[in-house]
């Protein structure tokens, strides 16, 4: 067991850069993407065997789940971090408390928005731009899907400390596990059994609750590098702060962006309709899925830049960085050419309402249209967060989501209606993406000057 763990801290510390980030990356990459299919298949199935009026209940339904899982990302990649840093420390007993603090973390806020969702869950949705015709279909979907949203933290959670403590491979085969569970099950409960939208919840609940055993049981397992202990079950404060501190930013990305969600979909309503909140439901799928690839390489990254950084290796992190910035640029890439130039056949996998396909491709055209720029501020966002440089992380992540785009949001739709909208999301992320260039290279010389005071070993 020792010589498992000394190979691991061997291999963040000396194999090539690029190779590292491969092995790391591959699995972080099919866990994301897993975790942004069951969004996606719920929506195709519901879509071809539902109706439009479905699809756009349960774009409702997004922003709560936006919420759900800024917990799991608050906790997940906030004690991710940490662990990677303290065991490049060569600290695990550090490792193994923030473990078990994280899983009291996870199960505690869980229960508390829980709660509070099942008592204002008709508030919460007319507040998101629901209207008599969509609100039965998200009530309907929200109420069988809560009970599998505890899973649904745990695992995501606890995939990414998996994956920071040296299983990237084990955290993907758990993810697919739950993926595929999820891929039979949905046409199983939504056309066999007619169970319509609560059949793709029932089944997305039981697919989570699979993955979450297999997580757990990963971290009961005596031969893991970093496992729960019994006597490591009791609150410590200053692990509680470093892990709410440093995951704050990822947390406050997607609690920014279930606040974007409702504040777009009330505007989408009114400018477009039900048929627009439906329309960005499906282009959003698709655009969540190419994030979701450049998260998943941010977390293939961040356990390499905390353990080199940790370790004082700077030109190793430095090295990580650029590599995953020119990888999520690709992707970012490849993802706008496919809204750009096969908009239609992205959209007709999830509806064949002709009008609905129309206002989609509108929409998804203009609001992908400096898509490419996205991946380096994501990318940066996270260097900052996997460093402990929760502040500046903080900030980055309210920069795309909050600070630019409300303001845009209140003043575009008002000069040119629904196109204002759309057009928000583009000169957001150019204004976020400007002020991230500035920040790197600001960051980059205060490393520099660092490492010339205290060269690595």
């Amino acid at each position: 067991m020792n010589d498992s763990k000394n190979n691991i801290r061997a291999e963040l510390a000396t194999l090539p850069v690029g190779k590292l980030l491969w092995r790391y990356s591959v699995p972080a990459i099919v866990g994301t993407m897993v975790m942004s299919l069951y969004n996606v298949i719920d929506r195709i199935f519901i879509g071809q065997g539902v109706g439009p009026d479905a699809i756009s209940g349960l774009a409702l339904t997004f922003p709560i789940m936006s919420i759900s899982g800024a917990i799991g990302m608050l906790v997940g990649q906030g004690a991710a971090a940490r662990i990677s840093i303290v065991m490049g420390q060569d600290d695990k007993e550090k490792a193994e408390k923030i473990l078990a603090n994280s899983l009291i973390l996870s199960v505690t806020f869980a229960l508390c928005y829980l709660s509070l969702f099942v008592i204002f869950m008709d508030d919460i949705l007319r507040s998101f731009g629901g209207s008599d015709r969509t609100i039965p279909y998200a009530r309907e979907f929200l109420l069988y899907i809560m009970p599998g949203m505890l899973c649904t933290n745990l695992c995501y959670s606890f995939n990414n400390m998996m994956r920071a403590s040296g299983y990237p491979g084990k955290a993907m085969y758990t993810m697919l596990i739950g993926a595929f569970s999820n891929l039979v099950l949905a046409p199983i409960f939504i056309f066999g059994l007619k169970l319509g939208i609560k059949g793709a919840a029932i089944a997305t609940d039981i697919a989570m609750a699979i993955s979450a055993v297999f997580v757990m049981a990963h971290f009961c397992n005596t031969r893991s590098n970093v496992r729960f202990h019994r006597r490591y079950f009791k609150l410590e404060w200053a692990i509680l702060v470093n892990i709410v501190t440093i995951g704050m930013s990822p947390f406050l990305v997607n609690i920014a962006s279930s606040v974007i969600n409702a504040i777009i979909n009330t505007s989408l309503y009114r400018y477009g309709g039900d048929e627009a909140i439906g329309a960005f439901g499906i282009f959003n799928s698709y655009a969540t899925l190419v994030v979701m690839l450049i998260v998943g390489l941010c977390q293939g990254m961040q356990p390499i830049v905390g353990y080199n950084y940790g370790a004082g290796n700077y030109d190793r992190m430095k090295r990580a960085f650029k590599i995953t910035c020119v990888m999520a640029t690709l992707c970012a890439t490849v993802g706008w050419i496919g809204s750009t130039f096969f908009p239609y056949y992205i959209i007709r996998a999830f509806t064949t309402d002709e009008h609905l396909i129309e206002v989609a491709i509108h929409g998804m055209r203009i609001a992908m249209g400096v898509f490419p720029i996205v991946g380096i501020q994501m990318v940066a966002t996270n260097l900052f967060q996997s460093l402990g440089m929760a502040s500046k992380a903080i900030f980055m992540s309210l920069t795309r989501q909050v600070i630019f785009l409300i303001p845009l949001l209140l003043v575009l739709p008002r000069l040119f209606e629904l196109n204002g909208v759309w057009g928000a999301m583009p000169v957001s992320d150019t204004i976020a993406t400007l002020v991230t260039l500035l920040m790197l290279w600001q960051t980059n010389r205060k490393l520099e000057q660092k490492n010339r005071v205290t060269p690595a070993a």
